[in-house]
């Protein structure tokens, strides 16, 4: 039980670190100043945690019962707004963040979903909401159309690797290396979908 503690704690920092590399990133493409970069930065890191753990009953959600969850986004923010130059030098970084993000995100919210008894269909889906909340957060925040509703495969891979973390749960099969190969499996995919430009269907509507 406390090695599942910490395996879930670890996914959600580190998920935390990467979403809020994503959020900041953005702040500094939109030229906001530090305290908004902050912003976007704890937006994106905390707001599908924030939704998960209010929906499953974890209160009060773990963000507000360890400081690690505020302080983590904060540093990534600040390091991103001094060396945003060399972030952004190293190429398709926003992208690469994201999408390490939904996968850490989708994993661990479907472990801790799980964990608070919810079923195999329901923790999967609130594995995917707790991926792609804080980026729904952070798009809105900066007035875009989520990504999620509008560009590439973003919720199917997200779906597709909680699915395989709550059925490897529900086999009691889960640990470390299910984990690492439910986030691959998110990321290679998502990234995928970026590199061939793979959407959902669209409707044929011409106004």
């Amino acid at each position: 039980m406390h090695r599942s503690s910490t395996l879930l704690l670890v996914l959600d920092l580190v998920g935390v670190a990467v979403f809020a590399a994503s959020g900041a990133l953005v702040g500094v493409r939109k030229r906001l100043d530090v305290f908004g970069i902050a912003v976007l930065a704890l937006a994106a890191a905390l707001g599908g945690g924030l939704v998960r753990d209010v929906l499953i009953g974890a209160t009060p959600p773990a963000a507000f019962q360890d400081w690690r969850y505020f302080a983590v986004p904060v540093v990534v923010a600040v390091l991103v707004f001094f060396g945003h130059g060399l972030v952004e030098r190293l190429g398709g970084t926003f992208r690469v963040f994201d999408a390490a993000g939904l996968a850490l995100f989708c994993v661990g919210g479907t472990a801790k979903a799980m964990a608070f008894g919810l079923g195999p269909l329901q923790a999967a889906v609130m594995g995917m909401v707790t991926g792609i909340g804080g980026g729904v957060l952070r798009d809105l925040l900066v007035g875009e159309i989520p990504v999620v509703l509008q560009r590439e495969l973003y919720a199917v891979p997200a779906l597709l690797g909680s699915a395989l973390v709550a059925i490897a749960i529900d086999a009691h099969r889960y640990g470390v290396p299910v984990a690492i190969a439910a986030a691959a499996v998110i990321f290679l995919l998502r990234m995928v979908s970026l590199r061939l430009d793979l959407n959902a269907p669209r409707p044929d509507y011409v106004p």
